[in-house]
């Protein structure tokens, strides 16, 4: 019986599914994120490995599991793992595209709308000093409807959250390395911008690019700088892609006028600064963390199990 390691508790449609095709399934127990040293110690003698975005998977973990043929990462992303060795080893991984677009989408709208109408810090406010009354100028907020929303990188996420934006009547650019067609831009009411551009003019700026070397902090003090003092970042793609220290010091002088992180530089930690201030919305990475979402990904990841186990290709590899 082929065996199969999962670094992190997942739905149990997965479970129930690798169980049902009698694999020999073993599921982290401990309480907190899996440690390297006992992720090497479990995969010695597994055949597939389904780990999450918050598990490394290096040099390595892929030498002490001489059995492993395939890593099915639990996310859209793959960052976290050496796909260039794994692929020399003849260990193929696999991710879960797609399958996250509508509920990341939902949320990147969720926190442009609790953005400008500061529902996060009107909470606050209710729990803390309470409602003192109604007045014409009172916690006044902006609506988004004519507003400018810039799109960093337009794959599935930003083509979604295009649609949603301009449903909401704001006006969308997006800057991406590859531009659309003009058929596209059309049907999607989109116009393309340089980065530059879309920095200057955008009064909202949402990060859906993935992270790469030409990304990595793409977002630094000159990019800031360069922003509306009213403009707001979102970032619900990858948290390096800014840099922290340099946000945090543009949003404590109020060189730009908000941000919504979802992701983080060095997660699971980040700047203890974030938290005193009022022009943040800060979440714990719940990008995909809807039931629908995550089931998802996980009927994708043990399906991908079961068809290597039957000597089938599994759908989603990144490293052929």
């Amino acid at each position: 019986m082929k065996k199969v390691y999962v670094s992190a508790q997942l739905p149990a449609l997965a479970l129930d599914k690798l169980q049902k095709n009698h694999l020999a399934v073993a599921v982290y127990q401990g309480e907190g994120l899996i440690s390297h040293a006992e992720l090497l110690a479990q995969v010695r003698d597994v055949d597939f490995l389904i780990t999450t975005l918050s598990t490394e998977v290096d040099a390595a973990i892929i030498d002490a599991a001489p059995q492993l043929k395939l890593i099915a990462n639990f996310g859209a992303g793959f960052n976290n793992i050496d796909v260039d060795y794994a692929k020399s080893k003849g260990v193929l991984v696999s991710n879960t595209p797609q399958v996250s677009t509508n509920s990341v989408t939902e949320l990147t709208i969720g926190l442009i709308l609790a953005l400008s109408h500061r529902i996060v810090e009107g909470d606050h406010q209710m729990r803390e000093s309470g409602f003192p009354g109604w007045a014409p100028l009172y916690f006044l907020g902006h609506e988004i409807s004519g507003k400018s929303l810039g799109i960093v990188g337009l794959g599935n996420i930003g083509r979604e959250i295009a649609k949603k934006a301009t449903a909401l009547g704001m006006h969308v650019s997006y800057f991406s390395p590859r531009r659309l067609s003009a058929a596209d831009e059309n049907a999607l009411e989109v116009n393309y911008k340089s980065f530059a551009d879309l920095i200057q003019t955008s009064d909202y700026i949402s990060i859906n690019a993935p992270l790469t070397p030409q990304t990595y902090h793409q977002f630094d003090a000159g990019v800031f700088a360069q922003m509306k003092s009213t403009a707001a970042l979102i970032n619900v793609g990858r948290g390096p892609i800014v840099d922290e220290a340099a946000l945090l010091q543009a949003l404590k002088v109020h060189q730009i006028g908000g941000a919504a992180l979802d992701v983080y530089e060095n997660e699971p930690e980040f700047d203890a600064g974030f938290k005193t201030l009022k022009n943040v919305i800060l979440t714990p990475h719940i990008g995909n963390a809807t039931v629908e979402a995550r089931d998802a990904m996980a009927a994708i990841v043990a399906n991908n199990v079961i068809l290597m186990n039957q000597g089938e290709q599994p759908k989603f590899v990144v490293n052929r």
